[in-house]
């Protein structure tokens, strides 16, 4: 069993609890996800299956988008709705849509972000949220990250009798983007503490929130002997430049590991060669030896 599951990852359960659970209804214990959602966030989390474990990183570093909420008014010690109340500060009037539009539109490209305390980002061996949960506070690393889209979706919402004002917004962001400090920072930028109050995943690895199996969905088509909830690697990799290899790349270079030459695909990406339209490893380019050499192999890909 190799492949890519897109599975829709409920509210109240970890990414590690999906794996944890697949490994028992796939009878399998090679499984990895690409990319934690925290227990509050829903929505789409790639699976890898068998060979496709080696794609982990590379679904991982895939761009992401999110459809949420963000509350202002208020902030909390987890930046999400789960948190204790930090600071509490009610709007007298709300803000208008222009307003919002020019914060989104300043919080769009290359940004700098300090992960949140509780978060997964080790210091010194320990994880964040084991200092935050020890009331402790270190100093943590700042991370450079993308934000390739970033606005509003509906007519935000304003609450007169708490003073909080809500909007819904969507997000496309690169790896390691917090949304939770997006929102955070997003009031800032207004004078107002914020939070974000709901957040799901809608697109992860290619796979938009449409295409999603949940768990119980899974394990009747198992029961069924359905694989169809399962994505091939080809499939996957479907956006890859492609090179069909000969018998001669094949058998002498590629399934030894063995670098190519004078293939004409695009240098500045990656090349998916494959036999028999199935594909055996990832190339890419090495300038300095002026060959394309392994990036990640594949060779029992069937």
């Amino acid at each position: 069993m190799d492949g890519v599951i897109p599975l829709n990852k409920e509210i109240g359960q970890t990414s590690s609890d999906y794996v944890y659970k697949l490994r028992k209804v796939l009878h399998t214990r090679k499984i990895g996800h690409t990319g934690t959602l925290d227990p509050l966030v829903n929505g789409v989390l790639p699976i890898c299956v068998g060979q496709a474990t080696k794609l982990v990183n590379t679904l991982t570093g895939s761009a992401k988008e999110y459809e949420g909420e963000i509350t202002l008014g208020r902030s909390t010690t987890t930046e999400d709705r789960e948190g204790s109340t930090v600071e509490e500060k009610k709007l007298d009037k709300p803000f208008t849509i222009d307003e919002f539009n020019e914060i989104f539109a300043k919080m769009t490209g290359d940004i700098t972000q300090i992960p949140p305390m509780f978060s997964a980002v080790r210091v010194n061996g320990k994880k964040l949220y084991e200092y935050a949960r020890a009331g402790l506070e270190v100093e943590r690393p700042e991370r450079q990250i993308h934000i390739y889209d970033f606005h509003i979706m509906d007519e935000p919402i304003f609450d007169e009798t708490t003073g909080y004002q809500t909007l819904r917004f969507h997000v496309k962001c690169s790896k390691g983007t917090y949304v939770r400090t997006l929102a955070v920072e997003f009031g800032h930028s207004l004078g107002y503490p914020a939070f974000m109050s709901q957040l799901t995943r809608v697109k992860s690895a290619g796979f938009e929130i449409g295409e999603t199996f949940t768990l119980g969905q899974i394990e009747e088509m198992m029961d069924n002997n359905d694989l169809s909830f399962l994505r091939t690697i080809d499939d996957v990799l479907a956006d890859v430049p492609a090179h069909e290899l000969t018998d001669e790349e094949w058998e002498v270079r590629v399934s030894h590991g063995g670098f190519l030459e004078e293939i004409d695909s695009d240098k500045t990406k990656q090349l998916r060669v494959m036999r028999a339209g199935v594909t055996k490893a990832i190339y890419k380019y090495d300038n300095v030896r002026d060959m394309w050499i392994p990036d990640l192999m594949l060779l029992n890909n069937k």
